[in-house]
């Protein structure tokens, strides 16, 4: 898995000289948008909230209000809580929405990388990709949550809590992997296919996933490439698992 991982963040590199050199760039400018939107209106709502979780919090523990070490520890949790959970639904929202522009340049991605010709009559639709999109995601969306919420309760534990923020941190990073690969192997595999090729290839979701991630850090600049350097990347290192998997098919 690790070797994996290693590889999934290694095809990050020449992301940007591949998009320029396909013409890529034009697929992404309604992402971007899309992106930009959604981070916004998630961020406005977790600051509108903030102040009324807490309050409630209090109002079920009043004596957390005078102790201090219990009050900052809430505060962290709850910030702890928002911004996972914020991620979470920015990453599914997005890459659901987004799905229609991606899988076009996954496909010119993958038709460069294989030396073959793009199809001239795509059996996948507009309508079509978007279904699979949302359809994927919220599958995700609902398995990151069932692992998510746990977690996040851990954060309570005195030392063990540390764990929880690594924890989180890779969860996240293996539904966005996931998210940025089906883009690719809704063209070879059915969604339920799929999903098994990704449990098979945790290491590459993980991987492209934790430079998703890193990349949302960067103020404003990174929800901007965010989806141009992970879908490429995720493209490049899909096209060659699908190669090496049908290669063993063909041995055996």
């Amino acid at each position: 898995m690790l070797k994996n991982i290693f590889k999934a963040i290694q095809a990050y590199f020449g992301a940007f000289a591949l998009i320029s050199k396909l013409g890529l760039w034009k697929y992404f400018a309604i992402p971007i948008v899309i992106s930009l939107l959604t981070a916004i209106s998630i961020g406005l709502t977790a600051y509108g909230f903030s102040d009324n979780i807490f309050d409630y919090i209090l109002s079920i523990f009043p004596s957390w209000n005078s102790t201090s070490w219990l009050r900052n520890l809430s505060e962290i949790f709850i910030g702890l809580a928002i911004v996972a959970i914020g991620l979470l639904l920015y990453k599914h929202i997005v890459m659901a929405l987004s799905a229609p522009f991606m899988s076009p340049v996954s496909e010119r991605i993958e038709a460069h990388l294989t030396n073959s010709p793009l199809p001239r009559n795509n059996k996948s639709s507009f309508g079509s990709q978007l279904s699979r999109g949302i359809k994927i995601n919220l599958r995700n969306l609902f398995k990151e949550l069932k692992l998510t919420i746990p977690v996040l309760l851990i954060g309570f534990i005195p030392v063990i809590g540390i764990a929880s923020s690594v924890l989180l941190f890779l969860i996240q990073a293996y539904y966005a992997g996931f998210g940025n690969m089906d883009y690719t192997l809704e063209r070879h595999f059915n969604y339920r296919e799929s999903i098994q090729f990704v449990k098979k290839n945790k290491g590459t979701a993980i991987g492209n996933g934790i430079v998703f991630l890193l990349c949302l850090l960067i103020p404003i600049l990174g929800l901007m490439i965010v989806l141009p350097l992970s879908v490429t990347a995720a493209s490049k290192e899909t096209v060659r698992l699908l190669e090496l998997n049908n290669s063993k098919e063909n041995v055996q």
